[in-house]
This record gives C-alpha cells, sequence and structure tokens, in this order.
C-alpha cells in the first residue's frame, strides 16, 4: 500500500512506523541544498559585494552587509511559519509538503540567479529577500516532514541526519562560493545545486495526503491568531524555543563578521579561503558529532543533558576566539565548536519535535520555533555592529556571544516534559 492509499487521518496521527534510511537520506539532502542556497550567500558572496558597492553610498561593508541581512532575515521571521501553516492547510494530491518544496525550491533558485545581476545595494536586498522568502517555504515543509513521518524514538539519529546536511550545505555552499571563480559565477552554482538537491525526495517518496474534511475550517482571525503560542499555556514549548534562540544568536555573532575578523584582526593573507578552512575543520568536527549525538539521545530516551553540556562547550570555543586572537587560535575554535553544535543540532531538534502541542499544526508550530533561528540573524547585526565599532571591537564581541550561548545551556534546565 503506497502513502497515498493510507487513511486521511494518517496525516495527523502519530507515527509510530520507522522511516528507512533511503527516506532519511533524500530529506537530508533536500535539507542540505536548501541550506547551500543560503550560506553560500551568507559566507561569501554578499560579504564580496557589500564590500563591491560600499564605495561611495555612506555605508561602511559592514554596515551595508549587517542591514541587507538584517532585513532579509525579518522576511525569514514572517516566511517560516507562515508557509508552515499553509502547509498544515494543503490538500493537495502530493501531500501537504511537496508542494511547498517544490515551489520554495524553484523561487530560490530564480531570487539567488537574480542576486548574481544585483548592480547595487537595493537589487542586493530585493534578492536576498526573496531567497529567504522563497527557501524558507521549502524549509518549513522539510522540517514538518520529520514529525509527520518520524517516530519519537528515531527523531535523533534523523535529526543528525538533517544536520549533518545542515553543515555539509553550509559548507557545500561556501566552496561553491568560492569556488566558481567570482560573485555571479557563485550564485549559479549555488542555484543548481539547490535545485537538484531536492529533486531525488519529491520525485521519489509520496508525501501524507490530508483530507478536505480534515483540514480545518477558515477565518483570518483563527489563521492569524494560531501564530501565538502562549508561554503560560506551553510553558516547555517557551523555554526550548528560547533556548534555541539564544544559542543560535551566539552562532550568528561569531559567523556574521567572520571574514572582516580574519582580514582586519588576524590579517590573514588570504581571508575568504580562511573562511572556508575554518567552516571545513567546524563542518568535520560536527560531523563526527551530529548523527552519534542524536543516536546516542534516542538510545538513553533522555535530551536535556546533551543540549545543556553541547552549549556549555560551545560558549567556551567562542570565548576562546576573544582570548586567544591568532589564525591556529581560530582553528581550535573552529573545531571545538563543531563538536558541540553538532550534539546540539540532533538533539535540540528531537526536543523541539516532541514538545510540539497538536498534530495538526505541526508546519505552524515548527515555523514558529525556527523564528528562534531567523530572529538572531536580525538581532545579531544590531548587537555586532556598536560592539565592534564602537564597544571594544571583536574581542568583546566573542566574550558576549559567549555569555549569550552559555544563558541558552542553562535555560534548557526549564523544560519540564523532557528527560
Amino acid at each position: 500500500m503506497t502513502t497515498a492509499d493510507r487513511a486521511p487521518a494518517a496525516a495527523l496521527a502519530e507515527p509510530v512506523e520507522r522511516v528507512s534510511r533511503g527516506w532519511t537520506s533524500a530529506l537530508s539532502l533536500a535539507n542540505g541544498a536548501i541550506w547551500v542556497g543560503w550560506y553560500g550567500p551568507l559566507q561569501i558572496l554578499l560579504a564580496s559585494q557589500a564590500e563591491d558597492f560600499a564605495p561611495g553610498s555612506g555605508m561602511s561593508k559592514e554596515t551595508m552587509l549587517a542591514w541587507v541581512t538584517g532585513v532579509g532575515a525579518v522576511v525569514s521571521l514572517a516566511a517560516n511559519p507562515l508557509f508552515g501553516a499553509l502547509s498544515d492547510r494543503t490538500t493537495s494530491a502530493r501531500g501537504r509538503r511537496t508542494p511547498w518544496i517544490v515551489a520554495g525550491t524553484a523561487g530560490g533558485s530564480l531570487s539567488l540567479l537574480l542576486l548574481a545581476g544585483a548592480d547595487g545595494v537595493w537589487t542586493m536586498a530585493l534578492g536576498w529577500c526573496l531567497v529567504q522568502l522563497t527557501l524558507n517555504a521549502a524549509f518549513a515543509a522539510v522540517t514538518a516532514a520529520v514529525p509527520d513521518r518520524v517516530p519519537r524514538l528515531q527523531r535523533g539519529s534523523v535529526g543528525g541526519w538533517l544536520g549533518a546536511a545542515q553543515i555539509l550545505g553550509v559548507v557545500g555552499g561556501t566552496g561553491l562560493a568560492t569556488a566558481a571563480g567570482g560573485v555571479g559565477a557563485g550564485y549559479v552554482a549555488c542555484a543548481v545545486f539547490t535545485t537538484l538537491g531536492v529533486l531525488p525526495y519529491v520525485l521519489r517518496y509520496e508525501d501524507l495526503r490530508l483530507a478536505v474534511a480534515d483540514r480545518p475550517a477558515w477565518s483570518w482571525r483563527g489563521f492569524a491568531a494560531g501564530f501565538w503560542l502562549s508561554p503560560r499555556r506551553y510553558p516547555d514549548l517557551a523555554w526550548a524555543w528560547l533556548t534555541r534562540f539564544l544559542m543560535n544568536l551566539s552562532n550568528a555573532l561569531v559567523l556574521l563578521y567572520l571574514l572582516y575578523y580574519l582580514r582586519d584582526r588576524l590579517h590573514h593573507s588570504d581571508p575568504e579561503q580562511g573562511v572556508l578552512i575554518l567552516t571545513a575543520v567546524n563542518g568535520l568536527t560536527l560531523l563526527a558529532t551530529v548523527v552519534v549525538g542524536g543516536a546516542w539521545s534516542d538510545r538513553v530516551g533522555r535530551r536535556k543533558p546533551f543540549v545543556i553540556w553541547s552549549g556549555v562547550l560551545m560558549a567556551v570555543a567562542t570565548a576562546g576566539l576573544a582570548l586567544w586572537q591568532t589564525w591556529p587560535g581560530a582553528v581550535v575554535a573552529a573545531a571545538v565548536l563543531g563538536v558541540g553544535f553538532g550534539v546540539f543540532t540532533s538533539v535540540d531538534f528531537a526536543l523541539m519535535t516532541d514538545v510540539l502541542p497538536k498534530a495538526g499544526d505541526r508546519g505552524k508550530d515548527l515555523g514558529v520555533i525556527n523564528v528562534a533561528n531567523a530572529l538572531p540573524q536580525v538581532a545579531a547585526p544590531v548587537l555586532a555592529a556598536p560592539v565592534v565599532t564602537y564597544l571594544g571591537g571583536y574581542r568583546v564581541l566573542y566574550l558576549v556571544a559567549a555569555a549569550v550561548g552559555l544563558a541558552g545551556a542553562v535555560l534548557v534546565g526549564r523544560i519540564r516534559s523532557v528527560d
């Protein structure tokens, strides 16, 4: 019996059948392809464009990059929960999630091509906003597929593979942007890979269909009100959200000016190559822990200790960037950050799916949770630009980032419903 033949209620049921390795691999590849579309620009291409467009604009390259990425992150804040909610209500013959993966990826690839032809800060900002809008539609649907299809005691492992794909997407996007031979070519390479990466999942695996009778009645007021998840009513979800926000804010503060840190503080001879090396080192150590951490969490049936200690380790590594400002220090910090972020990525994702309130709102609720990924991209430039410019430079910036990440690790203990 195919997925399409299952009872309509299966779309809203708690999954009990373990997913196959092929399904996990295809979904992970789709996830990694989306991250290529995000991080080729974020790591290399947008910074290079900001450097080209800043002269004569009245803005420094740091300010321009912060402004463009911040505006794009605002779009992401709204797009992820919006498209997650729309996918919850989708009754297509292709399922709830697949149509949004296809449409979002196609739109994201076209938006990357628009960025390739940007000739100033306004077209650069427009293109990046469109990338955030469209790829978040695909990302919301990809992440919602996990609680739709994966039983609870397999989510740490599946989350680990998704996390591995995420960091490979970051490394791959950075590598494509660096190796393509120019900004325009880098955007084209990222667009092509993003498109090809989702095809195995959408072509090979059928999605669960939602029957029209199971779709909730429509009202603008009810739809809008659904995005508010009361911390009083769902305290564990609120603490889990805050934990993810703080951890991602710490990470965003580290990554935002990494190219400029290598160039202006460490005086690295080839800062773009340096970013690629640090990203690769971080990716290798992350890959060494992300799947193992998630599987270990599934095996022992606990989440919080893994998230707490990975957060502490990340804070220590971030503080190392502030106190050991040399190229070897940056390499060591990247390696240790990868170990901590690998465990955090897989286990925190499983923890998030464990505290979701309703099966019918999985896409929307995960979209609200994913705001904790996007909001740091808005907050990081607001915090980082004045710190680097006026309040002590990169040393103070990375100490602040370490303190923020440590606070996130501590607050995991407030979650009560998960061991």
